[in-house]
């Protein structure tokens, strides 16, 4: 089969490896019809460089039609149509049944003290191959892949595997009250995504970034924005929005390759001129992240206020202004997505009404075979990228 593999820092191409196998009982095997380009995609394009292989195949934002199943899969058939969530669960486990199921504990990679495996992401998370390509193994099929119905086109769902529980949790854990403002600083697909599911609940929304592009679309849904080129300092500008208090609740985003942090880049370069053994190494113990996302959010909410973070970090000696987070009385929330949990809430509005607009969602859909170029554009915001969808 063609997959989408990675080669090395800024460096992806499409290869012809082998076709995945049944290799246990719960496994099941999905021809994908639809698979999307994820902002966490470009950090491993960029940054997670030290924890992967060369051919290792990415991706995990995948849909498609069941072609095989194990002797454990018993709510699954050939045939059926399927959303594949980035996390693998079990469903079962203490976590799972706590609805925490990004931290599964039957899949939890404890060798790495890290969470629940995730598909294309890393020996951190499993090395588990990716959906960017024609077939995939899906392990742990008796719980996790979503059965939606025929008919609709792809685009309907498929946010189903990432996008939409990832906002959804983000929406969630800002914990915005009743006729508060919620700022959210990034607008790409997570960012433009919560913002869309914050003003279906009703909350004021404040989008926050520097690509007219993606502005423009939340402008286009009638919400406001700050233009982060604009403005001398975005905590002003948000406190001038909001009686000089600030915003009720703050959404990051963005993560760790946030404009605006020029020391952790250079760390990151750095990082990655080194042997892969001893850069895991540094990244594990020394590594820093561009933290101005998350300085901005601490700056924006209001004393007493919720940040939320759902851009991803992977530092483990990020500097945090703690004297002026104990000071503002901050809550912080933060973590993968526990996508099983938040799809019974998203499902029943994903109709053809379609309130979030996710029928146009996509700003590109590309053969599977054009992913070099589409990896290149969209780390570089280019030609108004904000969400790239394959059909391999």
């Amino acid at each position: 089969m063609r997959a989408v593999t990675w080669q090395g820092k800024r460096s992806v191409s499409v290869e012809t490896v082998p076709d995945p196998r049944i290799e246990e009982p719960t496994d099941a095997i999905i021809r994908v019809t639809t698979t999307g380009l994820c902002g966490s995609d470009l950090h491993l394009y960029e940054v997670l460089a030290p924890f992967l292989d060369p051919g290792d195949v990415l991706g995990h934002e995948p849909m498609g039609v069941v072609e095989e199943v194990g002797p454990g899969v018993p709510g699954l058939r050939p045939g059926d149509r399927v959303v594949v969530p980035f996390t693998i669960s079990c469903g079962s486990c203490w976590m799972c049944e706590r609805g925490l199921q990004s931290q599964c504990e039957t899949t939890q990679n404890t060798d790495q003290g890290k969470g629940a495996s995730l598909f294309g992401y890393t020996k951190l998370y499993g090395q588990v191959p990716g959906g960017q390509a024609e077939y995939l193994r899906v392990p742990q099929a008796h719980y996790g892949p979503i059965t939606v119905p025929d008919g609709p086109p792809d685009d309907r769902f498929v946010y189903l595997s990432d996008v939409l529980p990832t906002a959804w949790q983000a929406v969630e854990y800002a914990d915005v009250p009743d006729g508060g403002t919620l700022v959210v600083l990034g607008l790409g697909p997570i960012g433009d995504m919560a913002a869309r599911v914050a003003a279906h609940r009703g909350h004021r929304v404040i989008g926050v970034d520097l690509v007219p592009e993606r502005l423009s679309r939340v402008r286009s849904r009638g919400l406001e924005t700050i233009d982060l080129s604009a403005v001398d300092d975005v905590g002003d500008a948000v406190r001038e929005l909001t009686a000089g208090r600030g915003a009720d609740s703050v959404i990051d985003a963005v993560g760790m390759e946030a404009h605006g942090s020029p020391v952790a880049k250079s760390a990151h370069q750095v990082v990655g001129l080194l042997p892969g053994p001893l850069a895991r190494q540094v990244m594990e113990t020394l590594g820093v992240d561009r933290t101005s996302a998350l300085l901005t959010a601490i700056d924006a909410v209001r004393r007493g206020g919720t940040v939320s973070l759902s851009g991803v970090y992977g530092g483990m000696a990020d500097p945090l202004p703690m004297m002026q987070m104990f000071d503002k009385q901050i809550t912080v929330r933060m973590g993968q997505a526990n996508v099983r949990r938040w799809v019974e809430d998203i499902l029943p509005l994903l109709t053809d009404d379609d309130p979030l607009g996710v029928q146009d969602f996509a700003t590109h859909r590309l053969p599977l075979e054009q992913a070099p170029q589409a990896y290149e554009m969209f780390q570089k915001k280019q030609d108004g990228a904000v969400k790239v969808l394959f059909q391999p």
